[in-house]
C-alpha cells in the first residue's frame, strides 16, 4: 500500500505546482512559441542536459525523455532517470497529445493515467534536431534537450541565455549531471 501512496502523493504534488505561476511577483500573458516541430524527427532519445530543478526532477542524474509515436496518433513518452550513478535507471511513463494548431510545438502531458498533466512548448528546436529548448507557459520550468548526453560549454550558455528572451531568469536553469564526473561540479544539480 505505501509504494502506491508515493507515486500518488507525487502526482498529487505535481499537480497542485502546475497550478502554481512563479513569474517573480510580475503578472505576463503564458508564454507561447513560433516553433514548428517535425515530429518524426523529434522522436527519440533526449537528454536533459538542463532544466528549472523542481522537486520531481531535482536530486535525479543520466535523466533523458524518450518520444515515440504511436497509433493513435499521441506520442509515449518515457522519462528515464537515475536516483544516482550506482542506482539502477528507472522510468516513468506518460503519454502527451500535440494541441492541434501548434505546429506540433505545444504538447499536453499525462502521467499516472492522466493524474498529473502539463502543457509544454518546444520553444526552439536546432536545424538539425541536435538540441532543443523547452519551455512551460507559465514559464516556471524549461529544460535544454540534447541528442548527446553532454554539451560544449559555449553552446550550453548561448542556449541557456536564449531563455530571458522568454521571460525567464536564465540563472534559475542549472545543468544535470548525466556522466559520474559531472556530480557536485560547480554549476551542476
Amino acid at each position: 500500500m505505501r509504494r502506491l501512496a508515493t507515486p500518488f502523493a507525487l502526482a498529487l504534488l505535481l499537480a497542485l505546482l502546475a497550478g502554481c505561476a512563479s513569474t517573480g511577483g510580475t503578472a505576463m500573458p503564458p508564454l507561447r512559441t513560433e516553433a514548428s516541430v517535425d515530429l518524426e524527427r523529434y522522436m527519440g532519445r533526449w537528454w536533459v542536459i538542463a532544466n528549472v530543478p523542481y522537486f520531481a526532477e531535482r536530486g535525479k542524474v543520466a535523466t533523458a525523455d524518450v518520444y515515440a509515436l504511436r497509433e493513435d496518433g499521441r506520442i509515449a513518452n518515457t522519462y528515464v532517470y537515475r536516483k544516482a550513478f550506482d542506482k539502477p535507471e528507472k522510468s516513468m511513463n506518460g503519454v502527451a497529445t500535440v494541441v492541434p494548431g501548434t505546429n506540433n510545438a505545444q504538447w499536453r502531458i499525462a502521467f499516472y493515467g492522466g493524474l498529473v498533466k502539463a502543457d509544454l512548448l518546444v520553444m526552439e528546436v536546432a536545424p538539425d534536431y541536435s538540441w532543443a529548448l523547452i519551455g512551460h507557459p507559465k514559464r516556471k520550468l524549461a529544460w535544454i534537450f540534447a541528442r548527446e548526453q553532454t554539451m560544449d560549454e559555449a553552446l550550453y550558455q548561448q542556449l541557456r541565455a536564449r531563455f530571458a528572451q522568454w521571460g525567464y531568469d536564465p540563472e534559475t536553469i542549472s545543468k544535470v549531471p548525466q556522466l559520474a564526473e559531472q556530480a557536485g561540479q560547480p554549476g551542476f544539480q
